[in-house]
């Protein structure tokens, strides 16, 4: 069953002072950096023990963009995860035990 998490970077967010000026986006490293924070708290699972084992970024997100985190836990114990703006996707992705990644 897919979960449901909602999100907002504040354009005041630190990240963004660097980032493009004049015309700011979310980078990529600190949107996954709160997909997984969100994922953690929300499952209960501790981040250090996760690796990213696929990421696509689709579209730009802007400061003050409301987004949802949508994600599910797959049978073979997996997280596949989706970071939506209303219809249009931001980020797909998918992650995997740390163990699981050092083991392949």
């Amino acid at each position: 069953m897919k979960k449901h998490i909602q999100l907002i970077l504040p354009a005041d967010h630190p990240a963004f002072a660097g980032h493009f000026p004049g015309t700011p986006i979310v980078p990529g490293v600190v949107l996954l950096d709160e997909v997984m924070h969100a994922i953690s708290i929300e499952t209960g699972l501790v981040e250090s023990d996760w690796k990213i084992s696929s990421v696509k970024f689709l579209n730009p997100l802007k400061p003050n963009e409301i987004v949802i985190i949508e994600h599910e836990q797959l049978p073979n114990g997996s997280i596949k995860f989706e970071v939506l703006e209303g219809n249009r996707q931001i980020v797909i992705g998918n992650l995997i035990a740390a163990q699981i990644a050092a083991d392949a």
